[in-house]
């Protein structure tokens, strides 16, 4: 009985670390203003017929601090990068000159460092609402266990460890989001 509470607390910091993990990913993709290639992970480029992540089809660099160069490696992609990048409504307008395609950063509106601001904290909530269903399933096992014969005591304990480890991360997404939000509204 034991082993097996030992190994849904186990799973549930794993889970609850992976979604820490997804958050910062996804918060690295919001821009705070400097030119960062996280941007444009995510953008498939249809290379041959086949969607192909953006940088496996050119070399994506930072040129300065509000400008992305985007190099494809065979010269006929350029028209498809840059059908790409626009359907992917990130805000960017690619500007081409044949051989290299620029991305320049604007700076970032008041207006639109509240819209990424949101955007932060949605990504914190989405992050929120997956550390409370891990949560949720850990106790649903635990519970399950108390009936086919766990003491309640114990399971009451496990419950509160899980409650704990729950807690703890949304303190860490909290301070993740908090962070993010300081860089964007940094002028």
């Amino acid at each position: 009985m034991q082993d097996e509470l030992n190994l849904i607390l186990d799973d549930a910091k794993d889970s609850m670390l992976k979604a820490i993990s997804h958050l910062e990913a996804e918060l690295t993709k919001i821009r705070a203003g400097k030119a960062n290639p996280v941007i444009l992970d995510g953008i498939s480029v249809d290379y041959y017929g086949a969607p192909t992540p953006l940088n496996q089809v050119a070399n994506v660099a930072v040129a300065d601090a509000r400008t992305l160069t985007i190099q494809p490696w065979e010269k006929n992609m350029l028209q498809a990068i840059e059908r790409a990048i626009i359907a992917s409504n990130i805000g960017l307008n690619p500007q081409s000159d044949g051989i290299i395609i620029r991305l320049f950063l604007p700076p970032l509106t008041e207006e639109r460092r509240k819209e990424l601001v949101k955007k932060v904290n949605g990504e914190g909530e989405h992050a929120k609402v997956a550390i409370r269903n891990i949560r949720r399933d850990a106790i649903e096992a635990i519970k399950k266990l108390q009936k086919d014969g766990l003491s309640e005591d114990t399971a009451k304990d496990a419950e509160a460890g899980v409650q704990d480890l729950t807690d703890k991360h949304i303190v860490l997404v909290d301070k993740h989001c908090a962070q993010k939000d300081k860089e964007i509204m940094a002028i």
